[in-house]
């Protein structure tokens, strides 16, 4: 229960759909299972620090360098899911 009284309970369910998602779409990208998909990390918090769509996208775009499935799809509907949300910054003791 201490990490809902530090963050936003809505943020954290709507953070934890997106990684979700995320993978998700990352196993359809790559074809392979959970376990098989390539080591990357798209840090939604960087994205969200980022000043544009374009550069985010561009970002998303330059870690799935490798992947040889189109990727616009996902790319735009990452940037549609994190419209909006807040960065998880670590909350300051009081």
């Amino acid at each position: 229960g201490k990490v809902t009284v530090k963050y936003d309970r809505k943020e954290l369910r709507k953070r934890l759909n997106l990684e979700e998602w995320i993978l998700e779409q990352l196993t359809r990208l790559y074809d392979c299972q959970e376990e098989e998909i390539p080591e990357l990390e798209i840090d939604v918090d960087e994205l969200l620090d980022m000043e544009s769509d374009d550069t985010r996208a561009a970002r998303v775009k330059e870690l799935l360098v490798d992947c040889y499935k189109p990727t616009e799809a996902f790319i735009s509907g990452l940037l549609d899911k994190i419209r909006g949300m807040q960065k998880l910054s670590t909350p300051q003791k009081k």
